[in-house]
């Protein structure tokens, strides 16, 4: 009699969990939001930026920030900062500043953003996918020179941002 009630309970046990969608598998948790559901707003703070292979006459590394653009709510603004000063290997770049301003979008997961060292031309492009899996801490693409000291064949530059940790 005894077994009969425990395969009973067990039976119900089991039952009870198919009917109530429990299951004893461990499924992923899916917390990350799809590229395409990303705001430009959730990319506001401090970026790591790692350039491989650097650009010809600039740092293997820079820091970018982004925040809301002043005018344009939807869209990101800020600046990327290099140390220009830092052992390239190479001539420092003409046209470009320690310090320069952006400006773009966050369109359907791609990051497009226009880099301007002297605030009136585009000295510099960046276009980005987020990274799959990365909840949107990590985007890889590429930046390209257009500056008036870039050669006219300028490569497309592989680089990878990744969010800092906010500070308190």
């Amino acid at each position: 009699m005894t077994s009969s009630i425990l395969r009973f309970t067990l039976f119900f046990i089991a039952a009870s969990l198919h009917f109530s969608g429990v299951s004893a598998q461990n499924k992923p948790q899916t917390a990350c939001p799809p590229a395409q559901a990303m705001k430009a707003e959730q990319l506001h703070g401090l970026w790591a930026v790692r350039f491989n292979p650097p650009p010809t006459g600039l740092p293997a590394r820079a820091t970018m920030r982004l925040e809301r653009h002043a005018e344009f709510t939807e869209s990101l603004a800020g600046t990327v900062s290099r140390e220009l000063g830092a052992p390239t290997g190479a001539a420092p770049a003409a046209g470009h500043a320690a310090i320069a301003a952006l400006a773009g979008d966050l369109e359907d997961g791609l990051l497009m953003l226009d880099e301007s060292s002297d605030n009136l031309s585009i000295t510099g492009t960046w276009n980005g996918e987020m990274v799959e899996g990365s909840c949107g801490r990590m985007f890889r693409g590429t930046w390209k020179d257009t500056s008036s000291g870039a050669p006219a064949n300028a490569p497309d530059v592989p680089f990878t941002l990744t969010r800092l940790p906010r500070r308190p």
